[in-house]
């Protein structure tokens, strides 16, 4: 068998288990279902910001199937613009915690000595306040809005991965096939890059999906304290906040966008517990 071939079939399994793991199934036709609402949505419903003030607080009805807001705003186009806004955001976080805890991880293992100490203590301090509380106050410096909930969620998440990586590291670095790229005079970013970060994949694919869903809920609970995306943005976090105090006149207004929140995690962390048994050796 050859070298290719032998890399190939560990994967060709592993998706053979992926499909067959039921969370996996609806974890992924509930990401599909949610992908095609933000996606196709907005393009179907009229603007989210259209008001009708004469229709405040309508129930579902024909005209608007998950009826209305206190400012007569379209429930059901508030929520799929959401649905895009919540998942771009959940996925633009987790690439960045992504790139920027594998990079801290690398150096940290692969040079080790001083440089290990000063990158895991940083990350220590990072892991050592909680953080929700951490998130709101880098949010409250730099100002509430979506582009500084990405920067302050991502500040938070990254070290998980940092830890990750450098464990991976640390266990792979003295390895025979990581010796004999070295001995043949390979430099030492080619080393990471080559052969130990390939190696890391599959743990940080597993970490990365249950991230996407928590991204999107520390945004929305940044959201509906106040410290994430300001009215009238049709985030999910904001809407429930808006609405919250019509809940006993109009529950759907609050209802839907805590639905889109619990689907959305759902189905990221179906995902995630699904490819965590599929990569976990055990079920090999």
């Amino acid at each position: 068998m050859t070298a290719a071939t032998s890399s190939r079939m560990p994967r060709h399994a592993a998706w053979r288990r992926l499909r067959r793991n039921p969370g996996a199934v609806l974890g992924s036709l509930l990401l599909a279902l949610l992908l095609g609402c933000a996606l196709l949505g907005p393009l179907i419903l009229g603007g989210p910001l259209a008001q009708d003030l004469g229709a405040r607080l309508s129930p579902p009805s024909s005209a608007h199937l998950l009826g209305t807001d206190q400012l007569g705003r379209d429930v059901l186009s508030r929520v799929l613009n959401g649905a895009r806004i919540s998942l771009g955001l959940g996925v633009g976080v987790m690439l960045a915690s992504l790139l920027i805890g594998t990079a801290v991880g690398l150096l940290a293992g692969l040079l080790g000595g001083w440089w290990d100490e000063l990158l895991m203590r940083l990350t220590d301090i990072f892991l050592a306040f909680p953080g929700l509380i951490l998130a709101m106050a880098i949010s409250a410096a730099l100002g509430p809005n979506l582009r500084n909930v990405m920067i302050a969620v991502a500040l938070v998440s990254w070290p998980a991965y940092a830890r990750l990586v450098r464990a991976q590291v640390l266990a792979l670095r003295e390895r025979e096939f990581v010796e004999a790229a070295r001995a043949m005079g390979s430099s030492p970013g080619r080393v990471a890059l080559k052969h130990l970060l390939p190696n890391t994949l599959a743990p940080l694919l597993v970490q990365g999906s249950f991230d996407v869903g928590s991204a999107i809920l520390t945004a929305a609970g940044l959201g509906f304290i106040g410290f994430g995306a300001q009215p009238p943005t049709p985030e999910w976090g904001a809407m429930v906040s808006e609405t919250r105090n019509y809940i006993g006149q109009a529950p759907w207004a609050s209802s839907a966008p805590a639905l889109g929140i619990l689907l959305t995690v759902l189905a990221f962390n179906l995902i995630g517990d699904a490819l965590r048994d599929v990569f976990d050796p055990r079920h090999a």
